[in-house]
């Protein structure tokens, strides 16, 4: 047996799991627009949107982008490829910048595990959102 188990299976896993948050989040991906605002514990309040950017028999292109009114350091964008039949939810982007394929040379401005911090991110995003809830009553 494997006393460690390869990166790629860690990977999928943490992709399998955003899969399960954003389906929950989006409604099982019903429409191409969504926007939200969160329910923060300081009576505070973030808007969410995400967007359908290209649906595909099997894929999803979702752009999300998060806006918050005390400061840019916290807004971002970030885009989503979304397996349907695979059942994965992986980023491909985060604000504009793209993880170099791990078979591509490491340039000095990212890191070579880039990819996974920016999965794990939306895993850290989206359970932000379930855990604060959400304001769906907003119409933009």
């Amino acid at each position: 047996m494997l006393k460690k188990l390869p990166k790629t299976s860690h990977q999928l896993s943490v992709c399998e799991a955003n899969f399960l948050r954003i389906k929950k989040i989006l409604q099982n991906f019903s429409k191409n627009s969504y926007s939200f605002e969160t329910i923060n514990p300081d009576s505070s309040s973030n808007t969410i949107s995400f967007n359908v950017i290209n649906r595909s028999k099997h894929t999803l292109i979702i752009e999300a982008k998060q806006n918050v009114n005390y400061g840019i350091f916290n807004s971002f964008v970030i885009r989503i490829q979304v397996c349907i039949d695979a059942k994965l939810a992986e980023v491909i982007s985060y604000q504009g910048e793209k993880a170099i394929p791990y078979f591509m040379k490491v340039t000095k401005s990212q890191s070579k595990d880039e990819k996974l911090q920016q999965n794990r991110f939306l895993t850290e995003w989206l359970e932000s959102i379930l855990l604060t809830g959400l304001n769906t009553d907003i119409k933009y």
